[in-house]
């Protein structure tokens, strides 16, 4: 029995047809079958659309989230080819929908450049869709097809006459296959503005028909191109330079485009695309923008003598790119992308030929603007300094804790567990709230980490300032990851992160408010690899409580209070108590409520949108008081009910 259960023969071997393999390991084509699988499907449609703008025979794209949670994409292009192919037997639509690399891709006639290169992206849509239609408009006639899951459930049919031009693809994702089909506007929302921006002219819409969602909307055009994408990025910072720094050049077939500007920010935000796919990971691109950056503008400091006062400062490659905001964008023939979702390009020869562009173009303009070349070089010195005296203020904490036994902070209450995945820390706001914490808490994996009053705001903060701070060294040291770019040894390393949960639970106020917006400052702008990674959550206190005898319930917003109180309009003797501090809590009401994983409601922190979590962050903490009093007034009208 046990040598049949283990013979190897040739009926052993499994040849999955059509798009069977899609749908039997999803996540090799679309990287996840969770929220950003999901929304990749509509990146996948798009950006054919946008191939089509980028050939020139495109001007429009649309994006409907449909009612029933479907979705919409349709352009103005060409429209997908219908003719019947004769090698495959089927008409050309058929086979772009059903079969796996099949495209106008592969050589460079259709396309000079494409996001798409691997003929996997609309049939992969196909094959985890439960339905998917395509209508093309195309030589006067209208055509349509339907499918299911890749198949094909009708044929293709000529609808008629028409005198429109161009594709519109729906599809309505598998719930089979993918954990949630609820699509996010703003994550849609954030790829499409970048599409906009990078391909100037361009116009993008998008729309949600969701009841829920009040018929939200945006349009994206930009005639500016990455000029403009530089001008919203550094919206509500102050500029260095009035406009932006903006170069182009065409070498050896591809494409190289950068925008890029100085403010008198603490933060480097750079941001790099291939071909339109935004390169989350980086790439050769962007090592050959950083690579030249640095020798171009040390040149110039070295040729000017601009160190002469300064003549003992090391100024590295962050120094550099303290408060630079840039957007590198390249686009090629064949481009080598790590993984089928894009996120890290990978072709060698791009590093040199960017290189070279950045270089020229880059020194070149700051002999011609001495003026802001000086400013520039200003900047960087100042950073080199700060740096420096982050690294002694960093030094001295590591002597310091070396003096104190070289071991945990001594406010930390520790977990007995020692597997970082089953570890979770509360940062809890004063020693009040952190006794009840430390007496509700399980100790064998909870660890509690009180913090004395409200840290520094690191938005209008230097890193030597920063790295200064008592109560944020305090987390650093309990984190165990390290803090910033300082190396192998002292740099930030999530692998060295000795809790999966870092829980934020503060007051139900206004102050414990600010203090949770300052935790998350912090770790958005120095750890945000934490955030990425869906390590930061938000402990979800009850707001009152509600008794009634012996019967009591916990509550967490005025809506749902209202609603126990309709419930229990027949009882007598109601009791309401509001809480408006951890520690007016027993340690046991806090176990139950906010901490216990069997009971509790914790909110994980997401970053669906960079640019509008940085541009938030800029509003609500930055040094520019105009723009957060703007804020405060275009969204006052939201706020019903103040609790102060």
């Amino acid at each position: 029995m046990a040598d049949q259960q283990q013979q190897y023969t040739a009926d052993s071997i499994k040849s999955l047809k059509g798009l069977e393999a899609v749908r039997k390991r999803p996540a090799m084509y679309i990287g996840s079958t969770g929220s950003p699988g999901l929304h990749h499907l509509v990146y996948e449609v798009v950006d054919n659309s946008i191939d089509e703008a980028l050939a020139g025979h495109c001007s429009g794209v649309d994006v409907v989230i449909l009612a029933d949670g479907g979705i919409t994409v349709s352009d103005d292009g060409r429209g997908i080819p219908v003719e019947y192919h004769a090698e495959e037997k089927m008409s050309a639509l058929q086979l772009v929908m059903t079969t796996l690399h099949a495209g106008g891709k592969f050589d460079n006639s259709s396309y000079k450049v494409s996001g798409g290169l691997h003929g996997v992206g609309v049939s992969c849509v196909n094959a985890l869709s439960v339905k998917m239609t395509a209508e093309v408009f195309r030589g006067g006639k209208a055509y349509k097809m339907e499918f299911s899951r890749g198949l094909p459930t009708t044929e293709l049919l000529t609808l008629g006459d028409t005198d429109k031009r161009g594709t519109r693809i729906t599809f309505w994702p598998d719930p089979d296959v993918f954990e949630t089909t609820e699509y996010s506007f703003d994550i849609l929302s954030k790829r499409l503005r970048e599409l906009a921006f990078l391909n100037k002219g361009i116009v993008i819409k998008i729309r949600d028909e969701r009841p829920e969602f009040e018929g939200k909307s945006h349009d994206f055009c930009y005639p500016g191109g990455l000029s403009s994408f530089i001008k919203y990025l550094d919206e509500n910072k102050v500029a260095l330079h009035p406009e932006p720094i903006c170069f182009s050049q065409q070498k050896d077939r591809v494409e190289v485009e950068i925008a890029m500007q100085y403010n008198d920010s603490y933060n480097e935000n750079v941001f790099s695309f291939a071909n339109n796919i935004n390169t989350v990971d980086g790439g050769t691109h962007l090592f050959g923008f950083r690579t030249a950056l640095t020798r171009t503008i040390n040149n110039y400091i070295e040729a000017n003598n601009l160190l002469k006062n300064n003549s003992k400062v090391e100024i590295k490659g962050e120094d550099l790119r303290e408060g630079l905001t840039a957007v590198v964008s390249v686009k090629l023939p064949d481009p080598q992308f790590q993984g089928q979702t894009k996120a890290k390009l990978g072709n060698s020869d791009i590093a040199g030929i960017v290189s070279a562009s950045v270089g020229e173009m880059l020194g070149t303009f700051l002999e011609e603007n001495p003026i802001v070349a000086r400013k520039i070089v200003d900047k960087c010195v100042n950073s080199a300094i700060a740096r420096e005296a982050a690294r002694k203020a960093r030094m001295l904490a590591r002597r310091k804790n070396v003096m104190d036994g070289a071991g945990l902070p001594g406010k930390l209450a520790d977990c007995q567990e020692r597997d970082p995945s089953k570890c979770e820390i509360f940062l809890v706001e004063g020693d009040s709230a952190g006794g009840s914490a430390k007496m509700g808490r399980d100790r064998k994996f909870q660890a509690i980490l009180p913090l004395k009053g409200k840290i520094l705001n690191v938005e209008k903060s230097r890193i030597d300032k920063i790295i200064s701070h008592g109560e944020i060294q305090t987390m650093i040291h309990a984190f165990g990851t390290g803090f910033g770019s300082f190396g192998d040894e002292d740099g930030f390393n999530i692998d060295k992160l000795r809790y999966s949960k870092i829980i934020i639970m503060t007051d139900a106020d206004v102050d414990g408010a600010h203090i949770r917006t300052l935790l998350l400052t912090f770790l958005f702008r120095h750890m945000p690899k934490l955030v990425e990674n869906g390590n930061v959550y938000i402990a979800q206190p009850p707001l009152y409580r509600v008794k009634s005898g012996k019967e009591e319930r916990y509550v967490y917003s005025d809506n749902e209070k209202d609603s126990v109180m309709k419930e229990w309009s027949e009882k007598k003797n109601i009791t309401i108590q509001r809480y408006k501090g951890l520690g007016e809590m027993n340690p046991d009401q806090l176990a139950e409520t906010t901490m216990n994983p069997e009971t509790r409601t914790l909110l994980q922190v997401k970053l669906e949108d960079i640019v509008e979590a940085d541009r938030i962050f800029t509003i609500l903490m930055g040094e520019e008081v105009e723009p957060r009093r703007k804020f405060i007034e275009d969204n006052a009208n939201k706020v019903k009910f103040l609790d102060i």
